[in-house]
């Protein structure tokens, strides 16, 4: 639970907005379903919800809630993208003449996507929660 997420137990207040929509948009965190009415995203758990407000509705303008609500998003794919993109360059340079080299060069950098992204979405999230 972040500091601007309120909880809510269930045994307190056992509903849902008659209006919130059920929604695949934002992180579960281990929620059974989540929910958004406007900027407000709920997370419902077995016992609970976890309620908080965003600055901009993912579902009217996606980039904006990127931009604003999930920069760690923006950062890990970025981080993937110049990640991946600088370890399949060098790799092929390394082995351009090497009868596998696209397809080695392609693994490496696919991986070094993966890892590459994962440390940067982590580290924003992290700052971010700080």
């Amino acid at each position: 639970m972040s500091w601007d997420e309120i909880e809510v137990p269930k045994e307190i207040r056992p509903f849902m907005l008659e209006d919130a929509e059920e929604t695949p948009l934002g992180q579960k965190n281990g929620a059974i379903r989540q929910y958004r009415y406007g900027n407000l995203h709920i997370r419902e758990y077995d016992d609970k919800y976890l309620v908080h407000m965003d600055n901009v509705d993912p579902r009217k303008d996606p980039i904006g809630h990127l931009i604003l609500d999930a920069p760690e998003v923006l950062f890990g794919v970025a981080s993937a993208f110049l990640g991946g993109k600088k370890v399949a360059s060098e790799i092929y340079k390394l082995q351009k003449n090497l009868p596998f080299a696209k397809g080695a060069s392609l693994l490496a950098g696919f991986l070094a996507s993966m890892a590459t992204g994962y440390l940067g979405y982590s580290f924003v999230k992290k700052a971010k929660n700080f």
